[in-house]
């Protein structure tokens, strides 16, 4: 079960990571990220998009040692940080669906959804 809900967190971070590169190099996107008001962001919102770039990556090696894969997988701090990005999962469900745009609740609430029950069975490995 955790090799399945790594490869389907792995993939929706995958995909969310290859969007914010899009929307970096200033592809007409912007209704699919940062509550859609902007059809090609403008700068402070495309290194807005860095930042998650960055936050994916880390995220990928949380759940990768969580998984077992990495080292470290009954560490404290990484089993504390599955939980947490668990939670920043879960809120970001609700937040993507209350979007002003069509096309974010479309696509990042349920990626969001999706990305959440992943994490929280690789966060349930015992």
């Amino acid at each position: 079960m955790t090799t399945f809900a790594l490869s389907v967190a792995l993939t929706v971070l995958l995909g969310l990571a290859v969007l914010q590169v899009l929307l970096i190099a200033g592809y007409p996107l912007g209704s699919l990220g940062w509550g859609g008001r902007h059809r090609v962001l403008p700068r402070r919102l495309r290194l807005a998009s860095g930042v998650s770039l960055v936050l994916y990556g880390l995220f990928a090696v949380l759940l990768l040692s969580r998984a077992g894969v990495l080292p470290g997988s009954d560490e404290v701090l990484v089993v504390v940080g599955t939980w947490l990005l668990f939670a920043f999962c879960t809120l970001s469900v609700p937040m993507n669906a209350l979007s002003r745009s069509r096309d974010e609740r479309r696509v990042q609430a349920p990626a969001s959804a999706v990305l959440a029950l992943a994490v929280l069975a690789i966060a349930l490995q015992a």
